[in-house]
């Protein structure tokens, strides 16, 4: 089974990223390939598309929340990030 796909940062994402002093890129990654989807998805009324939202802790114990949608079935926009404080 091939694993090939791509994620993509948006520029929002980005920028929410360099607001969170304790929290990298690969920080991301981390919770990307092992947090959890507690809540079903939810429609975006502009673009009609379905956002997630991943949560768990990077490897130094901080709990952050990641927005994305699938632009294809192999092809997911990292939307949004923030960090939870009540999850820690």
């Amino acid at each position: 089974m091939s694993c090939d796909g791509q994620v993509k940062p948006s520029k929002h994402f980005r920028d929410e990223l360099d607001k969170e002093p304790d929290v990298t890129l690969p920080d991301v990654w981390h919770v990307l390939r092992g947090g959890c989807i507690f809540d079903p998805p939810e429609q975006d009324i502009k673009t009609g598309e379905w956002k997630y939202r991943i949560e768990g802790k990077t490897p130094d114990g901080v709990w952050i929340e990641v927005v994305f949608c699938f632009k294809a079935a192999d092809r997911a926009n990292l939307i949004t990030i923030f960090c939870d404080k009540k999850g820690q």
